[in-house]
């Protein structure tokens, strides 16, 4: 007989209320559904409860192992391209650090480090029978947050590229499935996606790019990816050419900031911003890769004359064999884990303060990656939004189960219990999420600057980004917002189209509750 999930079952570590509620919601329809759809239930309750899983894809070679060792704060993940670049890799929290691939059959098998704590670049293994890898760490940042490294899209061979479009929740489901009480393929998939993505970029944003972030799913009911669930960076920022960029007076690093604005406006409405980093830099200073021996030697490289240091940053080549009293293969070693920017910014950090200790000039170099300003965002965007993300998610896959099942009375009785959950007050960021995701994947058509405000409103959590009158005073806000909500309350009336409509009474409401919110607030 198939087990039915108690509320003590699901009351684990859930992202918040919102959370909550979508899991008492399958707690309670599951004496009402199939065995089948009970079990897509009961992985949904489980999804819940689980750290906020992000996926971080990309085309190849666009360091996105790299980046994913920079979160983490270890250099695990293999960065060369080998067999375990070619599959899906997920990080997440455990009391004991070990490896384990799972084959697709459902086999683990546990996979030992390397001699260098890295996960091997070969696995030894019949490669076509694994599935993916999971790497269980026991590092603080997982504890919260599940990062998962993809193979690059859309220059791998196929069979990667559907490894990672499966775990994205864009695989096509059998439609050719036996009947079974366990969790199908089809109710898998459902459940399976990742529910928020960070995509990695280069120089040049090509159509693949935005095909893949087209793809991108949390779970598998259309929810595109976009300023709710998805971040860009622009990795590999310090080889952008300064002279390239207009108005990056010779500059590597404004240069790099003004591509990543344009990026920005290229790659919208599907990701919430586009940031430059320098994901080698950060593994580095983050990882333990920057050593005090590596100090000493540019300390060493910053007595050199002006000159002579000019002409060794001319190339690569010429830094490693101009004659110095640096060996050839110390300079080799920094240029592997630095770079040549990150060595200048290093050199010239000590020629400033020459007294630098090598843990005061490894925090220059983190500085100078950009990694904080990537882990801020991403507070902002992902963890601070996580259980608005993870119960939108949620409600995506029970409407995929619902609908998977074939039985009309199953798929009404969820639909019910879902307008019952959406009705209630403190499900509104619910709609707002919703909303958001109709307007900028183009499923309502809005005006340019409505869309615009849509996005606004419901792409950030801090009220005064929402209004656009950040610094602005509290009473300014108040009669804002109210005046807002009114607006959007005629316009759902008398001006708009009937998918325009419902999506306007959602603004409305939102405007009206950030109205409450701050007269509390005065109060």
């Amino acid at each position: 007989m198939p087990r039915v999930t108690t509320a003590t079952d699901q009351q684990q570590h859930l992202a918040g209320p919102l959370s909550a509620a979508v899991a008492q919601l399958c707690v309670r329809l599951q004496s009402q559904v199939s065995a089948r759809t009970a079990a897509g239930f009961r992985e949904v309750l489980r999804r819940l409860s689980a750290p906020l899983q992000v996926a971080v894809a990309g085309r190849i070679k666009s360091g996105k192992s790299t980046l994913v060792n920079a979160l983490i704060g270890r250099r695990v993940a293999p960065t060369d391209v080998g067999e375990c670049t070619r599959l899906v890799t997920r990080f997440q929290y455990g009391t004991v650090d070990r490896v384990e691939v799972i084959f697709k059959d459902g086999r683990k098998q546990v996979l030992p480090f390397d001699a260098t704590g890295m996960i091997p670049a070969t696995l030894g293994l019949d490669f076509e029978q694994v599935s993916h890898i999971e790497a269980y760490l026991t590092n603080a940042v997982l504890r919260d947050l599940t990062v998962i490294d993809t193979p690059g899209l859309g220059s791998l061979d196929a069979a990667s590229v559907a490894r990672t479009e499966q775990l994205l929740g864009a695989a096509k489901p059998d439609e050719d499935e036996e009947e079974s009480n366990d969790l199908d393929d089809t109710s898998r998939n459902a459940v399976a996606g990742a529910e928020a993505v960070l995509y990695v970029v280069t120089q040049g944003v090509r159509a693949d790019d935005q095909q893949a972030l087209a793809a991108f799913t949390a779970a598998t009911a259309s929810r595109e990816a976009g300023p709710v669930n998805a971040i860009a960076v622009l990795n590999k920022a310090d080889t952008i050419a300064p002279e390239s960029v207009a108005g990056s007076d010779g500059d590597v690093w404004k240069a790099a900031s003004l591509l990543a604005e344009k990026q920005a406006v290229s790659l919208k409405p599907r990701v919430a911003d586009v940031l430059p980093v320098i994901g080698l830099l950060a593994e580095t200073a983050e990882s333990g890769g920057f050593t005090s021996a590596d100090a000493d030697a540019l300390k060493q490289l910053a007595q050199l004359d002006d000159v002579t240091w000019e002409m060794m940053l001319v190339s690569a080549d010429i830094f490693t064999t101009w004659e110095c009293d640096v060996p050839s293969g110390t300079r080799l070693r920094l240029l592997e884990k630095l770079d040549l920017y990150g060595i200048g910014q290093a050199v010239e950090a000590l020629r400033q303060d020459p007294d630098l200790t090598a843990g005061a000039l490894r925090r220059k170099l983190l500085d100078a990656s950009g990694l904080a300003t990537v882990r801020a965002r991403l507070d902002a965007v992902f963890r601070a939004r996580a259980d608005g993300i993870k119960a939108a998610a949620g409600l995506a896959s029970v409407t995929a189960l619902a609908q998977a099942s074939g039985d009309l009375g199953e798929r009404q009785r969820v639909h019910d219990a879902i307008e019952v959950l959406l009705a209630k007050p403190e499900a509104h960021a619910l709609r707002l999420l919703e909303a958001l995701t109709l307007v900028t994947s183009g499923a309502v058509a809005m005006p340019e600057d409505l869309a615009e405000e849509v996005l606004r409103v419901g792409g950030s959590a801090d009220v005064g980004e929402q209004l656009g009158m950040q610094g602005r005073p509290q009473h300014e806000l108040v009669a804002y917002a109210l005046e807002r909500a009114g607006w959007w309350r005629s316009f759902a009336s008398f001006g708009a189209t009937p998918a325009q409509s419902r999506v306007a009474h959602v603004v409305h409401r939102a405007y009206f509750l950030i109205w409450q919110q701050l007269r509390g607030n005065q109060g």
